[in-house]
């Protein structure tokens, strides 16, 4: 496996496990961290920087597409989707520090964006609580 196929694996596996897509980046960090051929601060980043990008397309989806959150295709359910917003309203935008956990984490930054939180504080916000959750990952997975 080259070290660019590498990384690009493992940043797409990160976009997509955090967009509604059901997935998990974290097999895949480490795996590559097992096999102990690029640093660890660049698998971090490279997970990190994949998982919040997947998290920018929940807040857009939330913030153009929430209209249509009664429709079949929309990627939460209304109990879901509710929940969150309750979530997000009584919580504010520090709940965007737990948008690594799974199951709660998607659909609160579909909130977030649906309710239309700034696009910076939300990118700093999910970026450390994602940071915060892959150096743990691979602190507990180094060789």
């Amino acid at each position: 496996m080259t070290d660019g196929a590498a990384l690009a694996g493992l940043f797409l596996s990160a976009l997509l496990a955090a967009t509604l897509i059901p997935g998990s980046s974290e097999a895949a960090l480490i795996a590559l961290l097992q096999m102990d051929k690029w640093p660890v601060a660049l698998l971090v980043l490279t997970a990190t920087a994949g998982n919040v990008l997947g998290s920018v397309v929940n807040w857009l989806c939330g913030r153009f597409l929430a209209a249509f959150r009664d429709r079949a295709w929309f990627p939460i359910s209304p109990a879901h989707y509710d929940k969150a917003i309750g979530w997000y309203r009584r919580y504010g935008r520090w709940s965007l520090l737990l948008a690594w956990v799974p199951i709660v984490g998607d659909p609160l930054t579909v909130a977030a964006g649906a309710l239309r939180s700034s696009l910076a504080w939300f990118a700093v916000l999910v970026t450390i609580g994602k940071l915060g959750r892959y150096l743990v990952i691979a602190a507990a997975a180094a060789p």
